[in-house]
């Protein structure tokens, strides 16, 4: 008994010593939870006792009581910082955060605070899956004290899109483009900023599927072979009630891509004088620059395997001439690899935040989680990286901004793209192409 006794108090020893020797081998998961569990603590404390900032709550909830009491004309939702700027699905979701706190600010803290780690398990388990960062560095995700603040101290709705567009990217990496798509409308019916990553987007669309793809897969359609109106619907339905009474209110004040902000709460460019930064001109030669960007990166960079962004076009024009001709009448799909895809997305965000006219505080979250990403992407030493991360968060913090710390932001980010353009692009695709027809053909 007592031999037997000792065996199994050596198996168990043996089972101990591998499974501590697994977490050292591979510490990225268990540390990933504890950090999850170490920042919950934090955000408890944070809605415990910082004090809430009233920024523009009061105002989300005047714009909601004024759409639950019938009124349709987004002209007539105002709040006290201003009209209604938003398209209809953040009236939804806020209509339901109300009836969920009853417009009071600390149960609206409580929910965002679970909001702020929902988002935060969607980015970790994204970082997970890329394997770019190291495990240690995916604390830096935790490190923000704007971004808390952004969630659990001014509830923005940005934290919603936020949250949606990352929910969205974990669709797409899982290969569900049709939901992934259904998710990043609602994202757009939330705040437009998300249409940043519209252009990456459909990219990587067109890369992964045929052209009748992609237009299905924009349309919603064959969503797991069912409901393949889901997309067009979603998009209209939500704003139907406002197109129908006063269409030309609501488009004007929900899509108003021409909108002035004001010079004071700009963080990227206070150092531009007032007269340019409102100036027509200003706001035309970022447009351009952004499309340049946007352009070369596609070419040089996100397509250079395929021999650049037009042979990339060509390709999918020959396959439609082909399937039109019923010479190649089945589909063609490729798998993207999880890192291309997600690289694409960030890094075509972050070519769009460098060239907005403005950046406002809140505007933060839309690029916050892609930073250690892009960092450990460019070719930089350790010790480089997180001296531009702490720089940016740096400038986030300075209140209110001023030219020496928008100059320094836009420095810092400009280093980062300069660091991404010279980095080696991966190699996009995952295995050979797939193609159904082909393989039902060799199982017969």
């Amino acid at each position: 008994m007592a031999a037997k006794s000792a065996a199994a108090m050596r198996k168990n020893s043996h089972r101990s010593d591998h499974f501590f020797q697994k977490l050292m081998k591979h510490p990225k998961l268990p540390f990933a939870f504890a950090l999850l569990f170490a920042d919950s603590i934090l955000v408890t404390l944070i809605i415990a006792y910082v004090p809430y900032t009233k920024i523009d709550w009061d105002a989300y909830m005047s714009q909601v009581t004024g759409f639950l009491e019938g009124e349709r004309d987004y002209s007539n939702l105002k709040g006290d910082t201003g009209p209604l700027v938003y398209p209809a699905g953040f009236l939804y979701i806020y209509s339901a955060i109300q009836y969920v706190t009853g417009g009071q600010v600390y149960p609206a803290q409580i929910l965002f605070g679970f909001l702020y780690m929902l988002d935060l398990a969607i980015v970790v388990f994204i970082y997970l899956k890329t394997d770019v960062v190291p495990w240690w560095a995916l604390s830096l995700l935790s490190l923000s004290k704007r971004v808390h603040s952004i969630f659990v101290l001014r509830l923005f709705n940005d934290c919603l899109a936020t949250t949606l567009l990352h929910a969205a990217l974990v669709s797409i990496i899982c290969q569900k483009w049709h939901l992934g798509l259904v998710i990043f409308s609602g994202a757009v019916s939330i705040k437009m900023n998300v249409l940043l990553y519209a252009p990456p987007l459909l990219l990587l669309m067109v890369k992964a599927m045929d052209i009748v793809g992609v237009i299905s897969a924009l349309a919603g359609a064959a969503l797991v072979q069912r409901s393949s109106y889901k997309f067009v619907v979603h998009m209209i339905v939500i704003g139907l009630p406002f197109v129908l009474s006063h269409p030309a209110s609501y488009i004007s004040k929900a899509f108003d891509l021409g909108r002035v902000f004001i010079h004071f709460w700009s963080v990227n460019f206070k150092f531009v004088p007032e007269e340019i930064f409102v100036s027509k001109a200003f706001a035309l030669s970022l447009l351009v620059a952004h499309l340049s960007l946007l352009l070369i990166f596609a070419h040089y960079r996100w397509c250079r395997h395929e021999g650049g962004l037009f042979a990339v076009v060509h390709s999918k024009i020959i396959q439609l001439k082909l399937r039109v001709a019923r010479r190649d009448p089945s589909p063609t799909n490729r798998v993207l690899q999880t890192d291309h895809i997600v690289t694409t997305m960030f890094v075509g965000n972050f070519i769009g935040i460098i060239c907005a006219r403005s950046l406002h505080y809140q505007f933060y979250s839309w690029y916050f989680y892609s930073l250690p990403y892009l960092l450990w992407k460019a070719p930089f030493i350790t010790l480089l990286r997180l001296l531009l991360f702490a720089a940016v968060e740096f400038c986030w913090n300075v209140f209110p901004s001023n030219s020496y710390s928008s100059i320094l932001l836009l420095c810092v980010h400009l280093i980062i793209l300069g660091g991404l353009w010279i980095s080696s692009p991966e190699y996009p695709y995952v295995g050979k192409t797939t193609d159904k027809s082909s393989s039902e053909k060799k199982a017969r």
